[in-house]
């Protein structure tokens, strides 16, 4: 099959006119084939991919394939060779009836990238009909009167073929009387007029008889024959005689059945029955008969059936008026069909891409639609619109196609899937429009990272809880979709040389569940502090941290630790004089715990004593004094038991065991410490040397590490410097009374008055080592001073002796 030729000269085949529509070229041409009707299923229209340039490969890549106009698909494309061929057979008189040309449109596209070119085959017609008479007996009745050249209209044959394959002339059989002459139709059609040749005679032969013949211009030719049959009449004077020739009227296409399209009308100068005309329409066309119908008696033609403008838009109809003595005339009634906007346009999707990425940028195509109207003039004119505002516009590329593409980038997680609504309107009056609405779903691309609900997520434990106990839960959210919005949890490891966290806690990837792995201690570790990441299931994943506190919280696991007296010493030893007053500050028991909060805050009481009433313990303080004045009835020797408590709950507790000697001389004391077994003095001096190293650490803890180190290397240098240039080889020194200040912490047990201790530091061997004696009382100090010269001579006896040159004395307050 060869494509046809154009009207114009062009030298060989006609050049297929090719356009691919790209969104960003917006030009649009037809490639135009030809093709006779009814070809077989199969054959050959042209080759699309020559014409594109393309190989049958880049055909069957790109996918392409043939959009038709209609609902039926008549043509194919065969992506591997780019051959269009014919899918079914087309009738050119079905498809177009007398129209011509006949087109058959169509679009071709290309996926990847989307391209579109537009194209139309035209079905060239071949004779595969004959003309054919309506009525296969034509019946005239002519006067004996008619002169020769009298013309007589004959009925016209059908033949639904076009151009030279149509009705082209008429012939009919020999006979004496008449000859058949062809005519053209303004519209191109051809009837035939009967043509007298001699006068008849009714007398000599009252009916002629002859066969007419419509023949067509096909190859081989075509013809129809129908039967004519001239009833001779007796003489009739008149002929009737129309007012006009030719009837010319306007009919609106949306015109009601039985409407009046034309009144013809008649005379005849004859009278009686030769005067009484008969109106009639002239079986020249069955669609005439179909769509006019005349008042046999008033001429009035009226309407079978609406008209349709987009069918058919003029008729031409030959009235006959005929006399009672059967002479007749022919008048013409051509019909215009007015164009009334009764169709409204039509929106044709030729391509459409239901899903789209949310990444895809602006001027992409979404789909590819054409606009038809079938009215003509400002009625078929349409223009095209979005309803609504979306992120979509309307594109022409060519008179009546267009291309929906974005109008802007796109976000999934805003608008999931749109309704677009294409609307076209005409121009006519009212204007009539149409709607179709396409549904476009995005498709979700990663491009939302996890956002954790918190920045900084606290969790509480309790210490020596057992591994594998939840914490609690981690919280991210993604607005993506599918994949990307599946999010896990995990840690993130820890700088080099900082807290192995890993160890202590752990994340489930899924549910952001945090588990303890392992029982934690608050003396060791009070806080956790670790990194989680949430990441998605895109690729790339995308990801976000956050911080995760882990707080232990402190449990009462720490009993009260006594530090004076010790928890080695057995019992501590105290004296005091038999004149001390009510509120005598008898000793301090001094205790920590090493747990924090109210489980650290230590209450004292006096569980159990020689003598109850005597003595009374301080609750915050820990210090031990007399409840009352000391009699000369109260024991000698007093034994008491001092229960230390926390706050905790439960509750934990420790007991302190003191010794008290009630002495009116402290030469007695010491006499009554003489006797006792050195097994009961040695712990006592043992405790109380424990008891010294405890205060001296705390005091290292609570001063300034910068201090404390200056001031150790200053004393360090001086006495070096000192011994080396002054003192004769080491010998013990002894220091009395020395003075020491120390803060009151009332709730911790530390010491707030003023002691008086009797120390003695000894040096030998390389090392130098601090003694604690014995205390000495704040009253003896102030009111027995003389009694103080004969407790110290009793002292220097019983201790080593003592370098008499490097004693001093001072006032201790211990720092407990």
């Amino acid at each position: 099959m060869k494509p046809r030729k154009s009207e114009e000269p062009l030298p060989g085949r006609a050049a297929a006119l090719i356009l691919v529509l790209c969104v960003s070229g917006l030009t649009a041409e037809t490639a135009r084939y030809s093709v006779p009707e009814e070809a077989g299923r199969g054959s050959f229209v042209a080759n699309i991919a020559k014409d594109l340039g393309l190989t049958g490969e880049e055909l069957l890549a790109r996918q392409a394939r043939v959009v038709p106009e209609g609902e039926k698909q008549y043509l194919q494309l065969n992506q591997h060779t780019g051959d269009l061929v014919v899918r079914e057979q087309m009738d050119r008189e079905e498809l177009c009836g007398q129209s011509e040309p006949c087109l058959v449109r169509f679009e071709v596209l290309l996926e990847s990238p989307l391209q579109s070119f537009r194209a139309e085959v035209r079905l060239t017609d071949i004779n595969d009909h004959a003309p054919v008479f309506l009525n296969k007996e034509i019946v005239l009745k002519i006067p004996e009167s008619a002169i020769p050249g009298t013309r007589f209209l004959l009925e016209s044959a059908h033949d639904p073929d076009v151009g030279n394959n149509s009705l082209q002339h008429y012939s009919i059989s020999s006979n004496e009387y008449f000859h058949v002459y062809t005519q053209r139709r303004s519209g191109g059609g051809r009837y035939a007029e009967l043509v007298l040749d001699r006068a008849l005679d009714r007398e000599q032969q009252a009916e002629v008889a002859f066969i007419i013949t419509a023949g067509d211009g096909g190859n081989p030719p075509r013809s129809g024959t129908a039967l004519i049959r001239v009833i001779v009449l007796d003489t009739n004077d008149n002929i009737p005689v129309f007012t006009q020739s030719l009837y010319k009227v306007s009919v609106m296409e949306n015109s009601s059945e039985d409407t009046i399209v034309v009144v013809v009308s008649a005379s005849d100068l004859d009278a009686g029955t030769n005067g009484e005309i008969v109106y009639s329409i002239f079986q020249n066309s069955e669609e005439n008969l179909q769509t006019f119908k005349i008042n046999p008696e008033t001429g009035q033609i009226h309407l079978k059936k609406p008209l349709d403008y987009e069918e058919k838009k003029t008729y031409e109809i030959d009235v006959q008026a005929t006399d009672g003595g059967g002479l007749s005339t022919h008048c013409k009634v051509e019909v215009q069909v007015k164009d009334v906007n009764d169709n409204a346009p039509e929106v044709i999707i030729t391509s459409l891409t239901s899903t789209l990425s949310e990444a895809a940028p602006p001027n992409t195509v979404v789909a590819l639609f054409n606009v038809r109207d079938r009215d003509s003039g400002d009625n078929g004119r349409t223009t095209c619109e979005l309803t609504g505002e979306q992120p979509f516009r309307i594109t022409l590329l060519a008179a009546d196609a267009y291309a929906l593409v974005t109008s802007e980038t796109l976000d999934r997680e805003q608008v999931e899937e749109y309704n677009v609504t294409v609307r076209a309107r005409d121009e006519g009056s009212p204007a009539l429009s149409a709607s179709k609405t396409l549904f476009v779903r995005l498709l979700d691309v990663n491009d939302n990272a996890p956002t954790f609900t918190q920045a900084i997520y606290t969790m509480v434990i309790s210490e020596n809880e057992p591994a594998g106990r939840s914490l609690g839960h981690l919280s991210a959210t993604d607005p993506d979709a599918g994949e990307n919005a599946h999010v896990r949890y995990s840690l993130v490891p820890p700088p080099p040389g900082t807290l192995a966290t890993a160890s202590f806690v752990s994340v489930d990837a899924e549910s952001g569940t945090v588990r303890s792995l392992r029982p934690l201690d608050y003396e060791k570790v009070r806080a956790l502090e670790v990194t989680v990441r949430a990441a998605d299931g895109g690729s790339p994943p995308l990801s976000a941290q956050a911080v995760l506190r882990i707080v232990v919280r402190d449990e009462n696991d720490n009993a009260p630790v006594l530090l004076h007296p010790g928890p080695d010493s057995s019992a501590a030893g105290e004296l005091v004089p038999r004149w001390a007053p009510s509120g005598y500050l008898v000793a301090k028991v001094v205790a920590v715990d090493a747990d924090a909060g109210q489980n650290a805050w230590l209450s004292y009481e006096l569980a159990k004593a020689t003598e109850p009433g005597l003595f009374r313990v301080g609750l915050h303080s820990g210090e031990v004094r007399t409840a009352r004045a000391v009699t000369e009835r109260d024991a000698p020797r007093q034994r008491l038991i001092v229960l230390v408590r926390d706050r905790g709950q439960p509750s934990r507790s420790a007991t302190a065991t003191l010794a008290v000697a009630l002495v009116d001389e402290f030469s007695d004391a010491f006499h009554q410490l003489g006797h006792d077994p050195a097994s009961r003095l040695q712990p006592q001096i043992a405790e109380e040397e424990m008891l010294t190293t405890y205060l001296i650490a705390s005091l290292c803890c609570v001063s300034s590490l910068f201090l404390l180190s200056v001031l150790v290397l200053t004393a360090n240098t001086l006495c070096k410097a000192r011994v080396r240039a002054e003192l004769p080889p080491p010998s013990p020194s002894c220091y009395a009374d020395g003075d020491f200040a120390s803060d009151g912490v009332g709730s911790t047990g530390t010491l707030s008055p003023a002691y008086r201790y009797e120390m003695c530091l000894t040096s030998g061997s390389g090392r130098s080592e601090f003694r604690f004696l014995r205390p000495i009382l704040p009253s003896l100090h102030s009111n027995a001073e003389a009694g103080l010269d004969k407790d110290e001579e009793l002292l220097r006896h019983s201790q080593p002796p003592c370098d008499r040159e490097a004693q001093a004395r001072r006032t201790v307050t211990p720092p407990f």
